[in-house]
């Protein structure tokens, strides 16, 4: 199997009569080892359904064809996705094959090891195929969103790796404290243990962009996901940083129903309501939502009892 080098990349780019924007946070992967460091990076065991979002041309695509997984590539760009199948033909042997589908209908099992859905994957709902791993470089525009989205909608995911922006990376990697720890921390740390998995710079990509790009791995442990728990979690967290620089007890009012409610819900967490959200773990978080729902809960009327 062939990987695309720079010279690959600009002749199907010419050929499809591309030029690449920033509004589509189009930036293309040219150096094939760039591609295999990163299917690397991805720690992936045996063979995989991997889940690649945004494959544009497809550098990363036969990388990790290469390695042996079955790739379900997810592309909105509709000029890209045409072109795709016949990349993957070209540049793989013969036993390659791909079946092309839509995010309405779903592909039955056509012993291909690569499928095409051609949507936005932001409004993905379900796959060919079960993931076991999401694999990509995330377009730059809507890479936080998007990786959120796929964690919430399948729980089949087991393993994230993804090349992003370096200050994206770094903010969804840092740890309570830091200057860049916030809700995509929170939010993505809530699904496992999130890590900076490397750092890519901006000569392998066509065109370059203007900042060098990171890739975060994440080992998905919270396989049982309860949609309500999620809610109440994302809520406070959200309230929480909308305000960064006022207290939680002040930051958390509006969430809680008054500046004294929410005092007395985190002294009943554990949590001095002087602190400030930054300083919040996951655990800590997990403690606030838990007391504001056994809050709700006790308020809840008994059955037979007046309302």
């Amino acid at each position: 199997m062939t990987l695309l080098t720079a010279r690959d990349i600009r002749e199907i780019a010419a050929d499809i009569g591309l030029r690449p924007t920033k509004q589509k946070g189009q930036n293309f992967v040219i150096d094939p080892n760039t591609v295999r460091s990163i299917v690397t990076s991805a720690k992936l065991e045996g063979v995989q359904n991997v889940v690649e979002i945004g494959p544009g041309l497809g550098s990363l695509t036969l990388g990790l064809l290469e390695a042996g997984h079955h790739v379900t590539a997810v592309e909105i760009d509709e000029v890209l996705a045409s072109r795709l199948p016949s990349t993957i033909a070209k540049y793989t042997d013969s036993s390659t094959s791909a079946a092309t589908v839509s995010s309405a209908e779903p592909a039955a099992d056509q012993g291909a090891n690569f499928d095409l859905v051609n949507a936005d994957a932001l409004k993905i709902t379900e796959l060919p195929r079960e993931p076991q791993a999401l694999v990509a470089n995330l377009p730059y525009n809507v890479a936080v969103p998007v990786l959120l989205h796929f964690l919430e909608i399948f729980p089949s995911l087991k393993s994230v790796l993804v090349m992003v922006q370096l200050e994206v990376a770094e903010r969804l990697a840092a740890g309570p404290g830091s200057r860049t720890y916030g809700v995509p921390s929170v939010k993505a740390q809530w699904y496992g243990d999130v890590t900076l998995a490397g750092r890519i710079g901006k000569n392998v990509f066509w065109p370059a962009p203007n900042i060098d790009s990171g890739l975060v791995h994440i080992d998905v442990s919270r396989t049982h996901r309860d949609p309500a728990q999620r809610r109440r979690l994302f809520s406070v967290v959200d309230a929480a940083f909308a305000q960064r620089r006022k207290t939680l007890r002040a930051a958390l009012a509006t969430w809680a129903g008054s500046p004294q409610h929410a005092e007395e819900l985190l002294i009943a967490a554990g949590i001095d309501p002087k602190t400030r959200g930054e300083a919040l773990g996951v655990a800590d978080f997990e403690r606030l939502a838990a007391a504001r729902l056994a809050d709700t809960s006790d308020e809840t009327p008994e059955a037979g009892s007046p309302s």
